[in-house]
C-alpha cells in the first residue's frame, strides 16, 4: 500500500505542476470546505485539515482525497473622459473580463499511524487575475492591445501531526511554493501632437519559496472543539522574460530577463465547531492576512541596463499596490440527512485589501459577501462531495488617480468544486 501511495504522489506532482493556477484567491480548499463557507479551522476533520489546521489530520483513518474546482470570474469596468481629466464625452469605456475558467487539480493523503499522522497535500491554495477584451480598452490603450495578468501558486505540502491525549492535537506543514505570474498590457506613448499610442507589453516568470505551517486543535466535550492555525509569510523569487518593443528606440534589446520577489502573507486563524445535536455541526472562524507587509509593491529587476534605467525613471519598474490587513469571518453548518447524505451551506465576508489608490483592472480586488452550499455523500469506502460559492462584489466607485485606474470596477465571482475520497483502512 506505501508503494502505490507513493507513484499516485509522484504522478500528482508532475501532472498539477504543468497546470495553472486558480485566477483569484479564493482560499476555500476543498468542496466540503467550500460548502460550509471555508470555516474549518475548529472543525479540520477531513484530509484537507493539511491547509486548514494540520492538527486535525491526527486520528483520522488513512485515505486520499482528490478534487477539482472551477472558478469563473465575472468583472466590469465602467469610465468616461472626465474620470481621466479630460473633458466629459470624449470617450467612456464599458469593458467586461472574458468568461474564463481557471480550474485547478488537488490532491490530499494522509496515512494513520495511531496517535501520528503522516499527510501530503498537492493543491492550488491561492493566484490573482483577470483578463479583458482589448478592443473595450482602445481608449486608453492606443490600440487594440492585450489586458491580461495571472498569479498563481501551487503547493506541495508534506505534513505531520500528533494526537497528544483525547483532548490535544497538534501538526506541523511545510509549504513548498511553486508561483507562477503572466502579464500582458499596453506600453503608452504619446507622439508630438499628443496622440496615444501603444505597444504590447508582455511577461512571464516562474520561481519557488518555502514556509511553515502549524496548527491546535482542543477537544473539549463531545460538543464542542476549537482549533488555531498560522502560516507564515512565504516570499517567492519570480526571474522570467519581458518584451516591450518601444525599448528598441530607446537603444535597447526588445526583450530582457528579470527578477522579481513576490510574498504570500502570514495568515492566522481561530476557529469554533460545536455539535448542538448528533447530526447537525455548526462553524464559525476568523482568519487575518497580513496583506500590508507582503503585498506594499512589487519591485522588478530588469536585467538589460537600458531597460533599468527606462523603467526606474518613469516608475514602470514597480507595481505599487499598498494593500492593507484585513480579516475574514466565515460561517459554516453541516447537517447529516441520513447516514450517507451531508447537506451543507455557509457564508463568509471578504473585505477588499487594495485601496482605491492603487486599484486596477489587472489587480482586482473588491469587498465581497460570500453564499455557499454543497452536499456529501458516502457510498461503502468512497466519499463523493461538490461544493459551491458565489461573491458577490461591491461595486468600487474609484475617483483618486494615483497608480490606478479610475471609474467603477466590480466583480463576482462563481466557483464549484467536486471531489472523491477513498479510505484506506
Amino acid at each position: 500500500m506505501k508503494k502505490e501511495l507513493l507513484v499516485l504522489f509522484l504522478v500528482a506532482i508532475f501532472s498539477v505542476s504543468s497546470l495553472f493556477a486558480n485566477g483569484l484567491s479564493l482560499n476555500s480548499i476543498g468542496p466540503r470546505a467550500l460548502g460550509m463557507g471555508g470555516a474549518m479551522v475548529g472543525l479540520a476533520d477531513d484530509p484537507t485539515a493539511i491547509y486548514w489546521n494540520p492538527a486535525g489530520l491526527a486520528g483520522q483513518n488513512s485515505s486520499l482525497y482528490a478534487f477539482g474546482t472551477d472558478i469563473i470570474p465575472f468583472g466590469t469596468y465602467k469610465a468616461n473622459s472626465s474620470d481621466f481629466g479630460y473633458p466629459p464625452d470624449i470617450f467612456s469605456i464599458n469593458a467586461k473580463t472574458k468568461t474564463n475558467h481557471y480550474a485547478s487539480p488537488n490532491l490530499f493523503a494522509n496515512y494513520n499511524m495511531g496517535k501520528l499522522a503522516l499527510g501530503l497535500g498537492i493543491f492550488v491554495p491561492a493566484g490573482l487575475g483577470a483578463e479583458y477584451n482589448g478592443e473595450d480598452l482602445v481608449w486608453i490603450s492606443g490600440g487594440d492591445l492585450e489586458w491580461m495578468s495571472k498569479i498563481g501558486v501551487i503547493d506541495i505540502a508534506p505534513t505531520v501531526a500528533y494526537k497528544i491525549n483525547d483532548m490535544f492535537s497538534f501538526g506541523v506543514t511545510g509549504n513548498i511554493f511553486y508561483g507562477m505570474f503572466d502579464m500582458k498590457r499596453p506600453s503608452t506613448y504619446y507622439d508630438t501632437l499628443g496622440v496615444l499610442h501603444g505597444v504590447q507589453y508582455t511577461e512571464s516568470s516562474t520561481g519557488t519559496g518555502f514556509g511553515v505551517s502549524g496548527g491546535l486543535l482542543c477537544k473539549l466535550s463531545e460538543m464542542i472543539q476549537f482549533g488555531v492555525s498560522a502560516r507564515t509569510e512565504i516570499k517567492v523569487t519570480m526571474s522570467g522574460e519581458a518584451e516591450n518593443a518601444l525599448m528598441v528606440a530607446q537603444g535597447g534589446p526588445a526583450t530582457t530577463d528579470f527578477d522579481r520577489d513576490v510574498a504570500w502573507p502570514l495568515w492566522a486563524a481561530f476557529g469554533v465547531a460545536v455539535k448542538p445535536m448528533e447530526n447537525l455541526t455548526i462553524t464559525a472562524d476568523a482568519q487575518y492576512s497580513q496583506w500590508a507587509k507582503s503585498e506594499k509593491e512589487f519591485k522588478t529587476e530588469f536585467k538589460d541596463p537600458v531597460w533599468k534605467a527606462v523603467t526606474a525613471a518613469t516608475g514602470d519598474d514597480t507595481f505599487v499596490l499598498d494593500w492593507k490587513d484585513c480579516t475574514q469571518i466565515r460561517f459554516g453548518l453541516e447537517y447529516m440527512a441520513s447516514e450517507k447524505l451531508a447537506l451543507r451551506a455557509g457564508y463568509y465576508y471578504d473585505p477588499a485589501p487594495a485601496p482605491d489608490e492603487t486599484l486596477t483592472i489587472l489587480f482586482p480586488s473588491s469587498t465581497n459577501n460570500v453564499v455557499t452550499a454543497g452536499l456529501g455523500f458516502c457510498a461503502g469506502k468512497f466519499d463523493i462531495d461538490f461544493g459551491l460559492e458565489y461573491l458577490m462584489g461591491k461595486e468600487r466607485d474609484v475617483t483618486a488617480a494615483t497608480h490606478n485606474m479610475p471609474g467603477k470596477h466590480k466583480l463576482d465571482v462563481f466557483a464549484f468544486s467536486l471531489a472523491v475520497g477513498m479510505g484506506l483502512m
